[in-house]
């Protein structure tokens, strides 16, 4: 799929196909699409944990604040994403610059969006979910303390085609100089 195409058919999705599975193999090809992200130094700080077991997926769903449960009711995985504090944006355990640890952030959003990108080429769709139960994600999965939870990703194959967003036009979010 061109690159064109793929950013415009890629949509947040809140309602997925029953019955979907996504194979171990599948979900390894879309890590491996992940790794060419780039990041920080090449510190490569995000770190994925995937759930793909029914009974598992049921347990993150729990997790899951807002309407976030009900959205993402048929997806056939969740991946957990988060980033290893105190190194991207670090030299020699001292921050770079005044933005520290937020270069982890940073690195893991372009990480995520080769992610749901990927996803998207192989025929998956996406949610990010932000509204999660931290504590328990981290204590159900044994997530270390020296990893920040940033969001849980659904995945699934979309029950339809919704439309796309509004979107502000470039000349309200960027200046040229």
């Amino acid at each position: 799929m061109e690159f064109k195409e793929l950013i415009k058919l890629r949509r947040s999705i809140r309602a997925y196909k029953e019955g979907v599975t996504i194979t171990g193999d599948e979900l390894r090809e879309l890590m491996l699409g992940v790794q060419e992200a780039p990041s920080w130094a090449n510190t490569q700080t995000g770190r994925y944990y995937i759930v793909s077991d029914p009974e598992k997926c049921e347990k993150v769903k729990g997790m899951l604040k807002g309407r976030n449960a009900e959205n993402t009711k048929n997806a056939a995985a969740y991946i957990i994403t988060a980033f290893e504090k105190g190194k991207a944006g670090f030299f020699r355990g001292e921050a770079a610059n005044e933005l520290g640890d937020m270069w982890g952030a940073y690195d893991l959003g372009l990480a995520g969006s080769y992610l749901i990108l990927k996803a998207r080429d192989m025929g998956y769709d996406s949610l990010i979910m932000g509204v999660r139960d931290a504590d328990a994600l981290r204590a159900e999965f044994s997530i270390p303390e020296d990893q920040e939870i940033a969001a849980v990703i659904a995945l699934g194959v979309r029950e339809s085609d919704p439309a796309g967003p509004k979107h502000l036009d470039p000349d309200v979010i960027a200046k040229y100089f």
